[in-house]
């Protein structure tokens, strides 16, 4: 963690039985956690990996924040598309057309017209980032952050969706009856009257 390079003797453990040593150290090589260079045993891929989310006192997986675009799509008439979600978190409740950013995304405007044409089957359309916001959700018992999210929010209008089983038309001012995600309203809110770029942070508590 703290040096590029270490020998063999260097990353031996106190008391530890050579051969033990030596059957981890080859097991961590051929998961490509650690490898031998010509310098010394450094970290491979995965170890690199591996040591930008661990915590450096507890040496336990950090939690990472998703980052995700999300698409406020509005069809002529002002209804706003909601998205019914199929599985956890958060099953049956309502939320806007979104997708996790992918590591080989060109540029967040690449990732939202990936998302539009998988999760809308809408070719060649561009949406216009409206801005970013950060979402956390807490335990409503014990103030813990349980999940926290990076938002880039993205407005597209359209009136050739088709609809399947799980999407449909909302009017914005009867959000408030549908069982939504947290911070659906708001961003809704936020983008509808199609304001300069903004950024928001969001706060949720339920109980889990």
């Amino acid at each position: 963690m703290y040096q590029k390079y270490a020998r063999f003797t260097e990353m031996r453990p106190p008391k530890v039985d050579t051969n033990l040593y030596s059957y981890h150290l080859k097991l961590l090589q051929r998961r490509n956690f650690v490898k031998r260079t010509d310098e010394g045993y450094t970290l491979d891929k995965f170890g690199i990996l591996y040591i930008d989310r661990v915590t450096t006192s507890t040496l336990k997986i950090r939690t990472q924040p998703k980052i995700i675009v999300m698409l406020v799509v509005q069809n002529s008439e002002g209804d706003v598309l909601l998205f019914r979600r199929g599985r956890q978190p958060f099953t049956g409740q309502y939320t806007l057309p979104y997708g996790k950013i992918h590591i080989d995304d060109e540029s967040l405007e690449a990732a939202a017209k990936r998302e539009t044409a998988e999760k809308l089957r809408l070719k060649n359309r561009t949406p216009i980032h409206a801005g970013d916001c950060y979402i956390r959700v807490r335990d409503k018992e014990n103030n813990e952050i349980i999940m926290s999210t990076l938002v880039h929010v993205f407005r597209l209008d359209a009136d050739d969706i088709e609809l399947d089983e799980r999407q449909e038309w909302a009017r914005p001012h009867k959000l408030s009856q549908y069982d939504l995600a947290p911070a659906v309203e708001e961003i809704v809110a936020r983008t509808f009257f199609k304001d300069p770029y903004f950024f928001e942070e969001y706060e949720e508590t339920l109980n889990i």
